[in-house]
């Protein structure tokens, strides 16, 4: 074989054999990041919110015990606070107190999202799995709370009254401050826009109240609200009409329970946390069944 012939075949393999190489080495590399960005995981909210925008509910009837806290106020005590104020706050140090407990005890933090899609869709929750909801929109849950959750690694639900948000009502969150939880992996849902008896509200009302508030969340932080919570746990038929029509895919109540079952899913019940509850009376009620 000439040598010129021979030089030109020896060149053609080194070229074909370092374009091998170099497609080998980068399979390899996205393999690499595919497996570390697998084991990060996105945050748990996000996760189970891309995947409600996309699968349906299976038709299979589930029970899961899977108790939803219910917090309101997370301050000190105003001076001039009445029994109503007095009966929904509880300190700084009793949230963080329960949070250690609950870390102690092994309790996993899960959306609601997350509930949704354990019962909907057979989606499998942690051991010991437990959704802390925090009504209203207070400020204190930007100052107090989001702290306490990323110190001790628990997600929370934040259900906004989002008329407040609008006007800047003073003790309640602005959407910059909603946006600032959001963005920490918090999971933000919608309790109404103005936080009425939604059982005494005419149709107009109903959807004011319901797909004005879900549209205010989409255009002020850019996801969409499918989770509601009802102002004063209070809703009829007409009410679940709407929240169906409204594509909402769960709701939780005030009813006392940690059971919950598919053809529940828009009435979850929770379990009040009161200003009285230190760590013996949350053990008690994540016994609930």
């Amino acid at each position: 074989m000439p040598s010129s012939l021979k030089s030109g075949s020896l060149k053609k393999l080194s070229d074909w054999f370092v374009k091998m190489t170099m497609r080998i080495l980068q399979r390899l590399l996205t393999l690499v990041l595919y497996v570390i960005v697998l084991a990060a995981g996105p945050r748990p909210y996000a996760n189970a919110q891309s995947i409600i925008q996309t699968e349906q509910p299976d038709g299979t009837l589930r029970r899961l015990h899977a108790p939803i806290l219910m917090y309101h106020y997370v301050s000190e005590l105003p001076p001039d606070a009445d029994n109503l104020r007095r009966g929904l706050t509880v300190t700084p140090q009793q949230l963080r107190q329960h949070l250690e407990f609950m870390r102690s005890r092994h309790y996993a933090g899960v959306s609601l999202y997350e509930i949704y899609l354990a019962l909907s869709q057979g989606h499998q929750l942690p051991p010991n799995p437990v959704a802390i909801t925090f009504d209203d929109g207070y400020f204190d849950h930007l100052t107090n709370v989001l702290p306490a959750l990323r110190d001790t690694g628990f997600i929370g639900t934040f259900f906004i009254i989002t008329e407040y948000a609008d006007n800047l009502r003073p003790g309640y969150l602005t959407w910059d401050q909603v946006n600032q939880i959001a963005a920490a992996g918090m999971e933000i849902a919608s309790h109404s826009k103005t936080h009425v008896d939604l059982q005494t509200a005419n149709h107009d009302s109903l959807v004011y109240e319901i797909l004005g508030s879900i549209e205010s969340i989409q255009a002020n932080i850019g996801s969409t609200a499918n989770i509601f919570a009802y102002p004063m746990g209070r809703y009829d038929d007409r009410t679940l009409d709407m929240l169906r029509q409204n594509r909402i895919k769960a709701a939780v109540t005030t009813a006392h329970a940690a059971t919950h079952t598919t053809d529940g899913l828009l009435e979850l019940a929770r379990l009040r946390v009161q200003n009285t509850t230190g760590v013996p009376g949350l053990e008690v009620l994540l016994k609930e069944k």
